[in-house]
């Protein structure tokens, strides 16, 4: 998957367990969540507040990405608090948007008019579209 020339062929039992993570990660509201606890842990109710969700959602994906290992959790009191655990996701996320921002711009770059457009036509020109981890 990393372009590495002398990989040896990945056993199907991780290709599932891969294809696991993915699947976790597939839901716009758990990115949402993961974005949210990027500068720290949280309780449920600030998550609510933060990401906008009901308190039913926010506590279904979250029990999901604990359960992948992607967040840990702790009770204090009658809260529990969620923290990333696996801080290696925000790599992930960095790549992802790294690989949509070169083929956005690469679209953007074949769609835009050339050089020699007159300005009435440049001003109605859409914007580039970028991708960062922050718009996830």
């Amino acid at each position: 998957m990393s372009g590495r020339m002398n990989r040896e062929p990945m056993r199907e039992e991780a290709m599932e367990l891969i294809a696991a993570r993915f699947r976790v990660l597939g839901e716009a509201n758990r990115l949402k969540l993961i974005v949210a606890l990027e500068d720290g842990e949280k309780n449920v109710s600030a998550l609510v507040a933060l990401t906008g969700q009901t308190q039913t959602n926010v506590s279904r994906h979250l029990q999901a990405l604990a359960d992948a290992g992607i967040l840990s959790r702790r009770k204090e009191g009658l809260n529990v608090i969620y923290r990333i655990a696996d801080k290696s996701i925000f790599d992930l996320c960095d790549h992802v948007c790294s690989s949509l921002r070169r083929r956005f711009d690469a679209q953007a770059g074949a769609l835009s008019p050339s050089r020699s457009t007159d300005a009435a036509t440049r001003k109605h020109r859409s914007p580039r579209l970028t991708v960062s981890s922050q718009d996830l």
